[in-house]
């Protein structure tokens, strides 16, 4: 299992019998630590496009209504929907140096070795 490391920060594991190989299974928690990353990029998203964080804004978000704005722009919301896209960018481009690293070296192994 994959439990260290870049997986265990997006609190990912691989098991060994869900991938071909070592490789596959680092990709594979890649991209589970991504996609986890993205589900919580997007929620805060909505909560700035739909003012689906009512409770801290007092508003019902609800197209019907008065109020000035239906979504949550909130400066605190906005500061986290930042904070989240900016790691969300950061694991990306940790992924790709790393599978790409990886890629590398198998290919450097596999060539020394025929």
């Amino acid at each position: 299992m994959i439990s260290n490391g870049a997986a265990s920060a997006g609190q990912t594991t691989v098991s060994t019998d869900q991938s071909n190989s070592w490789f596959e299974a680092l990709a594979k928690a890649w991209g589970n630590a991504l996609d986890q990353q993205a589900n919580k990029v997007t929620a805060l998203s909505n909560q700035v496009s739909d003012g689906s964080d009512a409770s801290a804004t007092g508003q019902t978000g609800s197209t019907g209504s008065s109020t000035a704005s239906s979504g949550s722009d909130n400066p605190s919301v906005l500061t986290q929907l930042t904070a989240e896209s900016l790691k969300m960018q950061f694991l990306s481009t940790s992924a790709s140096t790393s599978t790409n690293a990886v890629g590398q070296a198998l290919s450097t192994l596999g060539q020394k070795q025929s």
